[in-house]
């Protein structure tokens, strides 16, 4: 009966080294895999001598949500960096010869020459042509937002069918994971998968994951939507094909709920769809906001006037509203898509049989819209002076673009460069924080729950010695028992 017993155990020892062995192999082969948990081969003494192997994940679910909430994050700052980025090269800054604010610095610059020499027609040319320069700036810059609204439209796009494969994938796993724990099996590379799931999810949307009964999870957004409990639940979205000034982008539902767009109840505050959001509903439109004010008041500040009787009310002068007459109203609602739209005055332009001393006399909307001081005296600069000085006169600013209350056009441009550029240099500064943060998390999360090839190597010799042991108590039992029968004989 003792050999029988010493047997028995040494069989279920040479079993479970066995199952070891093959645990830290497994480990081994993961060890360069960001997303592998390392699997603890648990020994669990038997009822009759012998043992079983249980098998568990190492990890820290603290410390695996921080780096779920650091995903996101990360996501979220890359995302609204990347599109300022773009804005920022494209348009240029105060110190860029294609910058608004240094094209309107040039257009003063040439007002003031003609000014100086009213009877040099080349001077009034230049003037001309620098402030056709300058509108086709702004037509630039506001084509550029537009485009890079689309991107970050598009972006969104892509991101919602990611999501739903994501949860696709997610609730098969989810399934397995919980088919697995009923059953009593090694669910380890089960949870392993829904956690890459998981984790390729954050960096979409901010997620929020809680763990269940019976195995089973549940995910919300970091706004409070659910995002799956017992399945994957419908995320929407209606792209826009083209973006123009006034455009309004659509909104991500989950399950009907909107989860962005300044309607939504509930909105995302992380995740690559929560930085595109941010782009293409605030900073992007906040900059054209900016740039349609500069071009109304430009169109206003070149007004001109009827001086003749009845008065036919002011009129659009150099610049113009898309070729028309009639001037903006001052109105937010009245300055929508100026910047798309700005151009110089037929009547003035020399490239459409304009003329240019029109600058110097006025009359671009017929004669009654003349200076009467200028008369026919081609060294009259009256007119030239005061619009160099309505250039650098305070005008007052809609508050809510951010740039002041009161401002000069050239105060205004140059403010507007940098709000766009103090815009960028914050994100780049969230930016690279939260990257740092996510690096930190990640590394924490890799010593507490990854594999460590040096600890692998001294588990698995150990683990052969204990298993040389046993074949070795096998061996020294098959020699008595075998020495028993011979005497019994």
């Amino acid at each position: 009966m003792g050999l029988t017993l010493a047997l028995n155990t040494a069989r279920a020892s040479l079993l479970a080294n066995s199952n070891q062995i093959a645990v830290s192999a497994r480990n081994v082969a993961g060890a360069n895999d960001p997303g592998y948990s390392r699997k603890i081969a648990t020994l669990v003494a038997g009822s009759a001598g012998g043992a079983t192997v249980t098998i568990t994940r190492a990890g820290d679910p603290a410390l695996y949500a921080r780096t779920l909430t650091a995903s996101s994050d990360a996501a979220r700052g890359d995302a609204l960096l990347t599109g300022l980025t773009k804005l920022a090269q494209t348009i240029g800054d105060t110190d860029d010869p294609t910058a608004p604010a240094a094209r309107l610095s040039a257009l003063q610059a040439a007002l003031q020459a003609a000014a100086n020499q009213p009877d040099n027609t080349q001077l009034a040319r230049d003037a001309v042509e620098a402030a056709k320069a300058l509108a086709g700036g702004l037509n630039a810059a506001a084509d550029t937002v537009h485009a890079v609204r689309a991107e970050a439209d598009a972006g969104i796009a892509n991101s919602v069918t990611r999501i739903n494969d994501l949860l696709g994938r997610f609730d098969t796993a989810n399934r397995a994971v919980v088919k697995l724990t009923a059953l009593g099996g090694d669910a380890t590379d089960a949870l392993d998968d829904r956690d890459r799931i998981l984790t390729a999810l954050s960096q979409e949307i901010g997620v929020t994951a809680v763990n269940r009964e019976g195995g089973d999870m549940a995910l919300y957004t970091d706004g409070g939507v659910t995002l799956f409990e017992r399945g994957p639940r419908a995320v929407a979205f209606s792209p826009t094909s083209t973006f123009a000034a006034g455009t309004v982008g659509g909104t991500v539902t989950i399950d009907g709920v909107p989860v962005t767009g300044a309607g939504s109840p509930m909105p995302l505050t992380s995740g690559r769809i929560a930085g595109l959001a941010s782009l293409r509903d605030g900073a992007a439109l906040g900059y054209e906001a900016q740039l349609d004010a500069l071009a109304g008041a430009l169109i206003g500040t070149f007004a001109e006037s009827d001086s003749v009787a009845p008065d036919g009310g002011p009129r659009a002068g150099l610049f113009t509203a898309g070729g028309s007459a009639a001037l903006p109203t001052s109105t937010a609602a009245g300055r929508i898509g100026l910047a798309s739209t700005i151009a110089i005055n037929a009547a003035v332009d020399p490239a459409r049989n304009g003329d240019p001393t029109l600058l110097r006399s006025g009359g671009m909307n017929g004669s009654d819209y003349a200076d009467p001081a200028a008369g026919g005296d081609a060294a009259y600069a009256g007119r030239l002076r005061n619009l160099v000085e309505a250039l650098a006169a305070s005008r007052p600013v809609d508050p809510a673009l951010g740039l002041g209350t009161t401002s000069s056009l050239p105060e205004l441009a140059a403010s507007s460069a940098g709000w766009l550029e103090a815009q960028r240099k914050d994100a780049a500064t969230a930016a690279s924080y939260q990257k740092t943060l996510l690096a930190r998390a990640n590394e924490a999360l890799s010593n507490a729950a990854g594999v460590n090839g040096d600890d692998e190597t001294a588990l698995a010799l150990q683990l052969e010695r204990s298993y040389s042991a046993s074949a070795k108590l096998i061996t020294v039992v098959n020699d008595l028992l075998k020495t028993l029968l011979d005497a019994v004989r």
